[in-house]
């Protein structure tokens, strides 16, 4: 990969850990604040399905995650097991975009709920 696509991943890896740092953050407040406020599972899910905004949140939140996570394991990846080429960068976008998908199924899954 050449050195301007090396410095696109290290922005989009730093990208998407600040999303993920906020997100992170976001989604255990509301959880702390609901489980205390006496909210059951049940009822939080009641509350955020048909939400558009949490929808996107939760998507958001997917995308960032499983673009991290890829972007990671490339890394990884490329250092111990010398996998390196533009046939394991889009193998390894394209893990990042189905594990992101899988979150994002599963938002929709509550926004449908």
């Amino acid at each position: 990969m050449s050195a301007r696509g090396q410095q696109h991943l290290w922005v989009a890896q730093r990208v998407t850990a600040m999303i993920l740092g906020v997100a992170v953050v976001v989604h255990l407040v509301t959880i702390l604040v609901a489980v205390r406020g006496g909210l059951s599972a049940a009822e939080i899910i009641g509350r955020v399905s048909g939400n558009e905004a949490w929808l996107m949140f939760y998507a958001v939140f997917a995308l960032a995650a499983g673009l991290h996570g890829a972007i990671g394991l490339r890394g990884i990846a490329a250092e111990w097991l010398g996998w390196r080429g533009r046939r394991f960068d889009l193998a390894w976008l394209a893990i990042g975009l189905l594990t992101a998908a899988f979150g994002i199924r599963a938002a929709a899954g509550l926004y449908a709920a």
